[in-house]
């Protein structure tokens, strides 16, 4: 989903073999909307997703590809697979992230607990699947548009019962974040 870039990775999309369907059982488009925030930009193309599975990721490629087996694994029992961060050993890949980044999650994730109980510790790894009858449902509830839709999207999970897995992934802090840490950002995010 290209909400506005101004960068060249729509582009780099467009350029792949897979696109508009010419490699067998594989098609591969780009959905352009208005900027609209990152939730929103998530949630127009989990609707448009034809597949009886559906994944989002971060596009910056911090969660590789080889991972996806994991969610499709977990989506065999499972109606939502929610990556992790978090390793089985208690390990936490976000050590990598700068200082400041990991304080705003722990403050984030203390706000977020408010609403997001149980086994859920990493809300905002963005790598997370669905059934196409859950993303259907779970998105067209959805209505927080911003960096921390995740938070709504699992309470969403939980309040509809939704079954859901945590599937541990490696993960690579990339740098280059567009997300700037400013008093109005935090403001909105606690709103």
């Amino acid at each position: 989903v290209d909400d506005g870039s101004t960068d060249a990775t729509a582009a780099l999309v467009e350029a792949r073999p897979e696109m508009g369907g010419a490699l067998e059982h594989v098609t591969l488009r780009v959905l352009r909307v208005p900027h609209g925030g990152k939730g929103a930009a998530v949630r127009a193309g989990m609707l448009e997703a034809q597949g009886d599975l559906v994944v989002f990721a971060d596009a910056d490629m911090a969660t590789p590809p080889d991972q996806l087996p994991l969610l499709v694994e977990a989506l065999a029992t499972h109606e939502v697979a929610l990556g992790s961060r978090i390793q089985p050993d208690g390990s936490d890949m976000r050590a990598t992230q700068p200082g400041y980044r990991r304080l705003l999650g722990k403050a984030f994730h203390v706000l977020a607990s408010v609403w997001v109980v149980g086994p859920v510790k990493d809300t905002q790894c963005g790598f997370k699947g669905f059934t196409r009858a859950a993303a259907q449902d779970l998105f067209a509830r959805q209505q927080v548009t911003s960096i921390v839709f995740d938070v709504e999207l699992i309470y969403l999970v939980r309040v509809r019962r939704y079954t859901f897995a945590i599937v541990p992934i490696r993960w690579y802090d990339k740098r280059g974040s567009r997300m700037r840490a400013r008093p109005g950002l935090a403001l909105r995010v606690a709103w």
